[in-house]
């Protein structure tokens, strides 16, 4: 299992707001949400708008398949200057994984943050959440980038053993939530103020040296 990284740094929160627009910084972050495009409470949709992100919008948020929903992550990606962080949350985490299947990745990605990651193959999701197994199986292997899975020791649509082994595959750093449910509106993660220490320590180790942080 992949622990959280010892060279990782605690910053505040702000901090990241300073890393993404300070002159000739990057990475920009791209928000790729999970079924029904994360609500305006959602803490993704918060992020879009706290750090003036790219986001994907999917023309089917419901009934997503690893062809149509990497081909719009892709169209974001390339339409979008400079370098990137993707933000992936519940199927939007499968999204990543799918592209980085599909495409083998991008050189302009840096990393991903991986947070809630459903498991396709769960089956007893598919009554209530029926468009996750247009993204079954799950892939199971090495990310092209570096990436962190931020798992809920409770979450209803992955167990905690399976997020691990995910981050196992895909080669990803590993962090628990704790008891955080899906990390969403429902499991009180809105604001998601932890999230945002996590995001800027990512950008952080991700970020080449030479960049100069203020």
């Amino acid at each position: 299992m992949h622990e959280h990284p010892g060279h990782f740094l605690s910053l505040h929160p702000a901090e990241i707001r300073r890393l993404t627009y300070a002159a000739g910084m990057t990475p920009t972050l791209v928000i790729v949400p999970g079924l029904g495009d994360s609500g305006p409470d959602h803490w993704q949709t918060l992020w879009e708008q706290k750090f003036g992100a790219a986001r994907v919008r999917q023309d089917d948020p419901q009934n997503p398949t690893p062809q149509a929903w990497s081909a719009r992550l892709q169209e974001v990606i390339e339409a979008t200057p400079g370098d990137l962080i993707l933000v992936g949350h519940s199927c939007g985490v499968l999204n990543i994984v799918h592209w980085a299947r599909l495409y083998g990745g991008h050189p302009r990605v840096r990393g991903a943050l991986l947070v809630g990651p459903t498991d396709a193959d769960m089956t007893s999701t598919y009554g209530m959440y029926p468009g996750v197994q247009g993204m079954a199986p799950t892939p199971l292997r090495p990310l092209p980038f570096p990436a962190l899975v931020v798992a809920s020791e409770n979450d209803p649509y992955a167990s905690f053993e399976r997020a691990q082994l995910f981050a196992d595959a895909w080669e990803a750093e590993f962090m628990t939530a704790g008891e955080a449910g899906h990390i969403n509106v429902d499991s009180g993660h809105g604001e998601w103020p932890e999230g945002e220490i996590l995001l800027s320590e990512a950008m952080h180790a991700w970020t080449p040296p030479d960049i100069v942080r203020l």
